[in-house]
């Protein structure tokens, strides 16, 4: 009896002490929980955020298309001040933007010698803008770079970088000669042709009205492509017709790149690349340069907000007395008119959102998230490698939370969330389009010696 009054008094006792334990963990487990919900949450994002930081503080962020406008390259207005440009120095220090691709732009005008001339001017006073700013106006804080050797080398001195693009050959004329002239200037990547078909290429516009110039290339357009290699410019192929572009791929000895281009298959817009040009780009081992132009992007959520904005965006217009164009009239202006244009209207389209973003269940804006689908579905498709970015600022790009170089950030922000790693946000900001820079020297220098 007394052995199992002792058993039943221990057992009594090790059941109770078993109770505090349980209630204890419980106690612990509840304000384990409260702090989860309290406080994990908004550390996670800060935490996320701080990574992205890092991230972008560390990679080369480049972006391989930014218009400029020779106003803004001017003794008194210039990149140095904070302009109502989309990218300029303080913008581009603010949002860690760290190397601008800036753009010799001609649109397209008749193929004649009088409008050969009138381009090739065009282009040479970009170039001198471009190098004003770099040589005369802000030489302590941008400097050209004409490889990527000179990229990591400016970075790492704590400068900002200028590279130089040129969209729509049309300048080059009739002379080949011009290839070279504008490779001794800097320009490192040239597009055959803008919306409107060039004297060496047929352009996506075709698609409109299926008349094509050329079926693809010119013969000259032909020459073109193999002195861009000989001379290591790198072919873009963002504008020309399809056609054309599986005709410089097949010509060229050197990979190519889109400077600006999305995915067709997310948004049927002929300025993006289907997918059978995707496989063409990973084939021949280029990049596309995954572009934030709303229209590129998302054309049918653009559509909806224009049409709920239109009411809004009038008023401004007439209010400050501003011809609106769409933009298939803007193919049909003048270049200086172009460029007033796209200037005015981003103040326009600012101050309209603005104001549309004040109404309660106002259509969506494109934004940051539905550019990185792009880059997603591009990289599941062809690969990470061949994948990049650009704004196309300045020159009508730009989405919501990207809407100049000042909101850089929120590109790689984006990137982090989605899991991309340090290696891969460094490859798709600059190491990929650097890699393609790097392999069409090598391409160049080995045809000079030939």
């Amino acid at each position: 009896m007394t052995i199992m009054k002792l058993n039943t008094k221990f057992s009594q006792a090790y059941t109770i002490k078993n109770m505090f334990k349980l209630v204890f963990l419980c106690l612990v487990l509840m304000l384990s929980s409260c702090k989860t919900e309290n406080e994990d949450k908004p550390m996670a994002e800060e935490q996320l955020i701080a990574k992205a930081k890092e991230i972008h503080d560390r990679v080369i962020t480049l972006d391989t298309h930014c218009d400029i406008n020779v106003n803004n390259f001017t003794d008194s207005i210039n990149y140095t001040q904070k302009l109502d440009s989309q990218v300029n120095l303080p913008k581009m220090k603010a949002g860690g933007l760290d190397v601008a691709w800036f753009i010799v732009y001609t649109g397209q005008d008749t193929l004649t010698d009088a409008g050969f001339q009138k381009a090739y001017e065009t282009a040479m006073s970009k170039f001198d803008a471009i190098h004003k700013l770099v040589n005369d106006i802000a030489p302590d804080e941008i400097e050209l770079a004409t490889s990527s050797d000179d990229v990591r080398r400016i970075n790492a001195a704590g400068k900002k970088v200028a590279m130089i693009g040129i969209e729509n050959g049309y300048p080059v004329g009739m002379d080949i000669g011009n290839v070279k002239k504008f490779y001794d200037l800097g320009g490192r990547y040239m597009s055959l042709a803008h919306n409107g078909h060039s004297q060496l290429s047929d352009s996506n516009t075709g698609e409109r009205d299926d008349i094509w110039l050329h079926n693809g290339l010119s013969d000259l357009g032909k020459e073109v492509v193999a002195e861009m290699n000989k001379w290591g410019i790198m072919i873009d192929v963002s504008h020309p017709s399809k056609e054309a572009i599986r005709q410089m791929i097949e010509l060229s000895k050197a990979p190519i790149i889109a400077s600006h281009s999305s995915a067709r298959a997310l948004n049927d817009h002929s300025r993006n690349l289907d997918d059978e040009q995707l496989e063409w780009m990973k084939e021949n081992g280029g990049v596309v340069q995954t572009v934030a132009f709303k229209t590129y992007v998302n054309q049918e959520k653009q559509n909806i907000r224009n049409d709920k904005i239109t009411e809004i965006r009038d008023a401004i217009v007439d209010s400050l007395g501003i011809t609106w164009y769409t933009w298939s009239e803007f193919g049909a202006l003048d270049e200086s008119t172009q460029m007033d244009f796209v200037a005015n209207r981003k103040k326009i389209m600012d101050m309209a959102d603005a104001k549309a973003n004040s109404i309660e269940d106002f259509p969506s804006n494109v934004d940051v998230s539905d550019f990185v689908d792009h880059i997603d579905y591009m990289v599941n498709k062809i690969g990470l490698k061949h994948v990049g970015i650009s704004s196309d600022f300045d020159g009508g790009g730009g989405v919501e939370g990207w809407n100049d170089a000042s909101e850089t950030f929120n590109v790689t922000l984006e990137l982090v969330k989605r899991g991309y790693t340090e290696e891969q946000i460094d490859q798709l900001w600059s190491g990929n389009l650097l890699r393609v820079l790097d392999e069409v020297q090598a391409v160049a220098e080995k045809l000079q010696t030939e």
